[in-house]
C-alpha cells in the first residue's frame, strides 16, 4: 500500500516581543496547526529573521502545497513579518500556489492588491452573520477592514455593517478569509468545505 504524499502548508508567525528576556520570538497558535491538520495539511512554521532574498529558493525544496498568511499582529507593527509575508505573496504568485489569508493576512493580501485599510468599530471579540454566497455565523477579531474589493477578486461574504469577510481569486488558488476559523470550537465542518474547495482549484 502506498502512503499518502504529505502536503506541507507553509505557515506565516505573528512576532511577540518578551522585553523582560530581551526576545523577540516567532509564534503561532496550535490550534491553527491542528486546524491544517484537520484540511490534510501539516503545518510548517516560517520564521520572520530569514534573508528574504532566500525564500524563493526556499519554497522550492520544501515544495509546499499551501502557503498560509496566519493572524495576530497590526501590519506595520513589525516590518520583518511585513516583508517576510510579502515576499510569500510574491512567490505564491510566480509558482501558482495555493494562498490561505487569515485576518491580518486578508489585510496583507489586500495592501499587496493596492487597497487600503480603515478602522471598523465592534468587530474585535464579537460574533456576527454572514451574507452574500457565503452565510452562517462566525467569529470576529479585527480592527481593520478593506476600503473595497481588490482586482480580480470575488466577494464571498460580507458581515451587516458591509465589512467583506471573505473573498476568492479570480484565476489563483487563493482565500482569503477576515475570521479565524482554527479559532471554533470544535472546528466547524463548513469553514473547512468551502476552504478546500477553493484551495484545491488549479490556477487559470
Amino acid at each position: 500500500m502506498s502512503e499518502n504524499k504529505l502536503r506541507i502548508a507553509l505557515v506565516s508567525c505573528r512576532v511577540d516581543a518578551v522585553p523582560e528576556r530581551q526576545e523577540t520570538r516567532d509564534a503561532l497558535d496550535q490550534a491553527l496547526v491542528r486546524w491544517l491538520a484537520e484540511l490534510g495539511y501539516q503545518a510548517l512554521l516560517l520564521p520572520n529573521a530569514l534573508d528574504i532574498s532566500t525564500l524563493p529558493s526556499l519554497v522550492v525544496q520544501l515544495k509546499p502545497a499551501l502557503i498560509v498568511l496566519s493572524g495576530g499582529n497590526d501590519l506595520g507593527q513589525h516590518p520583518s513579518r511585513d516583508q517576510t509575508e510579502r515576499a510569500l505573496v510574491d512567490i505564491a504568485r510566480l509558482q501558482k500556489l495555493p494562498l490561505l489569508a487569515i485576518c491580518r493576512g486578508m489585510q496583507l493580501l489586500a495592501q499587496c492588491e493596492g487597497v487600503a485599510l480603515t478602522t471598523v468599530a465592534e468587530h474585535v471579540t464579537r460574533r456576527h452573520m454572514l451574507s452574500g454566497l457565503w452565510q452562517g455565523d462566525v467569529n470576529s477579531y479585527h480592527q481593520f477592514t478593506l476600503t473595497e474589493l481588490p482586482a480580480h477578486y470575488q466577494l464571498l461574504a460580507q458581515s451587516p455593517d458591509d465589512c467583506i469577510e471573505a473573498m476568492r481569486h479570480q484565476s489563483l488558488p487563493w482565500l482569503a478569509l477576515m475570521w479565524h476559523p482554527e479559532r471554533e470550537q470544535p472546528f466547524c465542518p463548513l469553514d473547512l468545505c468551502r476552504v478546500q474547495a477553493v484551495l484545491q482549484q488549479d490556477p487559470k
